[in-house]
């Protein structure tokens, strides 16, 4: 008996150690990579998009804006943003600023808050990152085009 209690202390530990260090550990089933997802159509001369960066298990960062056909950014228009900003309230540099840091604040577990003057926007960030989520939970780095249209 003394040979297997002189185990059991021994192994215990161990085992309680190594049971403690990955309850401990972060648990993430995303891949790291980069990873985006684009809208198929462009919508008012625009089409949106996401760019995720994943490392260790978790988004570091998160680009979200839209481009036109030439390829110019949308929150790079001062003219456009002036034009949104009177009439909405709000302005491609900012909404999308606002969408990303939460996906990122939230690792793409809490939900996205509306900004008001942005929510067809909302909508479409909403779908754009629920499948850039998808694909970097299967390691996928295609482009994944997406339906965005409302």
């Amino acid at each position: 008996m003394k040979s297997n209690n002189k185990k059991t202390r021994i192994l215990l530990p161990l085992i309680l150690a190594i049971f403690s260090f990955t309850a401990c550990s972060p648990k993430t089933d995303l891949q790291d990579g980069y990873y985006t997802a684009q809208a198929a159509e462009f919508n008012h001369g625009w089409k949106e998009y996401i760019t995720i960066m994943v490392k260790g298990g978790a988004i570091v960062s998160v680009e979200y804006n839209a481009e036109n056909p030439s390829g110019f950014i949308k929150s790079w228009d001062n003219a456009y943003m002036q034009t949104m900003l009177h009439s909405n309230g709000t302005y491609p540099n900012e909404y999308t600023r606002y969408y990303a840091n939460q996906l990122l604040e939230g690792q793409g577990k809490g939900s996205i808050d509306a900004l008001s003057g942005a929510s067809s926007s909302h909508a479409s960030f909403q779908k754009l990152a629920a499948t850039v989520l998808e694909q970097a939970r299967q390691g996928d780095s295609s482009i994944a085009i997406v339906d965005t249209s409302q």
